[in-house]
């Protein structure tokens, strides 16, 4: 956490030097649309699955026209996968497993914006900080059924994630806002070498609605 507070600060000194005016401070909430990629031996486990993205985002005007801007964001975010529905045998034992896995994630992407009129477009790098990791899942061992929901130990993953965010929208004069954007991990997501999660990111794409305050 002390390394996530010191990027935040870092981040919000750069905007500060360089911005012209004060910020435009914002809220915007959404959903996402997440799974895993890398390389995952069992690739056909992990289907695409929902959840949720909403939080704080500041606008820093750097060139005194709009044209280019600084946007820092604080955002809770759910990324993951769900399982597929589908029967797989390992060891003469088959399996079938059902549900999902959520990642809840507290997200500060610091993003270069371009602003074209009221179309813009946005790249920068992402930290984001691991909450939680809960798994619902119903699952059948040969003829036996059984449910579990299962709060994972974050010990088991890496609690920061690096990665990366690009993504385009288009704003009203009102401040409202509607935007598309793809989140990239570069980080593992698992600590330990024998997981087949070590191999593997997140990949999400999130749309999004916000609202930007006016200055007074």
């Amino acid at each position: 956490m002390k390394k996530i507070v010191l990027f935040v600060a870092a981040a919000l000194s750069f905007s500060f030097a360089n911005a012209q005016s004060g910020p435009r401070i914002g809220l915007k909430a959404g959903v996402t649309y997440s799974n895993l990629s890398g390389d995952l031996e069992n690739e056909d486990l992990y289907k695409n699955k929902f959840g949720f993205v909403g939080g704080l985002t500041a606008n820093f005007d750097l060139s005194g026209d709009g044209f280019l801007s600084l946007q820092p964001e604080l955002l809770y975010s759910q990324k993951g996968y769900q399982y597929s529905d589908e029967k797989f045998t390992v060891g003469g034992t088959d399996y079938k497993i059902k549900g999902d896995v959520n990642y809840s994630y507290l997200d500060l992407p610091v993003l270069l914006r371009v602003n074209a009129g009221g179309l813009f477009f946005e790249a920068g790098p992402q930290l984001s900080y691991l909450l939680s990791v809960k798994d619902n899942s119903e699952f059948k061992v040969n003829d036996e059924s059984y449910e579990s929901t299962e709060r994972y130990n974050k010990d088991d993953f890496s609690e920061l994630e690096i990665g990366y965010a690009a993504g385009v929208g288009y704003q009203l004069n009102n401040g409202l806002s509607l935007g598309v954007r793809y989140n990239g991990g570069i980080s593992s997501l698992a600590k330990e070498d024998e997981d087949e999660l070590t191999n593997a990111r997140h990949s999400v794409v999130m749309a999004t609605i916000g609202f930007t305050f006016p200055r007074k």
